[in-house]
């Protein structure tokens, strides 16, 4: 599978490699829940993107909705908690999350969700990460971005405010904590804008989809 990435400035040819969790920027959502974002936390990540596309066992899906089944308009692939991640640098940043966040979460990461989003029509539409545990308890779902950058929207889910807005690629990290899948969406768009392919790896904590 090939892919058309226009590559980062910096870091081009380095191997991937992961930062400091220690400058991570919390926002308080409202609600009971927040978001972190690390920009850059890996360096190399166009090496490690170009690996992903070529490294893992990427499947389209269909879904029902409503009257009609559809294409999921992105590929997947889904790493359970005793499967090997298709890149040891992976491994090593779901270790490094875990120990981060161990306080606060009081569990380890244990899964990685890989979205591959190839162009501007791929997308995710609103939603929560609610199958499971998600549904009834304060969670967290850390999304690590490689490939060009795409906008990953937040908004509450009973209405009354705004979107909140990221640019994740490149390496950058966001961490969607609290009650953060209960009370707030989150999605992907649609764009009509010329964009590179980019993919998103979702490291959660046993139980939760």
């Amino acid at each position: 599978m090939e892919a058309a990435l226009q590559g980062s400035l910096f870091g081009a040819g380095e191997e991937p490699a992961l930062g400091s969790l220690g400058g991570v920027r919390r926002t308080v959502l409202g609600h009971g829940a927040w978001v972190d974002v690390l920009p850059g936390w890996l360096t190399g990540a166009d090496a490690l993107f170009d690996r992903l596309v070529s490294d893992v066992p990427w499947h389209a899906e269909r879904r029902r909705m409503y009257d009609r089944t559809v294409d999921v308009p992105r590929l997947l692939s889904f790493y359970d908690e005793q499967d090997a991640l298709p890149d040891p640098v992976l491994a090593r940043a779901r270790a490094a999350l875990s120990e981060h966040y161990r306080d606060e979460l009081g569990e380890p990461f244990r899964t990685a969700g890989l979205c591959y989003y190839r162009d501007g029509d791929d997308s995710v539409a609103w939603h929560g990460d609610t199958v499971g545990r998600g549904s009834t308890e304060d969670t967290m779902v850390a999304i690590l971005s490689v490939g060009a950058p795409r906008a990953l929207l937040l908004r509450p889910r009973e209405g009354g405010g705004g979107s909140v807005r990221h640019g994740l690629g490149h390496g950058d990290l966001i961490v969607m904590g609290g009650s953060c899948q209960r009370t707030w969406e989150h999605a992907v768009p649609k764009t009509t804008k010329p964009v590179g392919p980019r993919i998103s790896i979702q490291f959660r904590p046993r139980g939760v989809r």
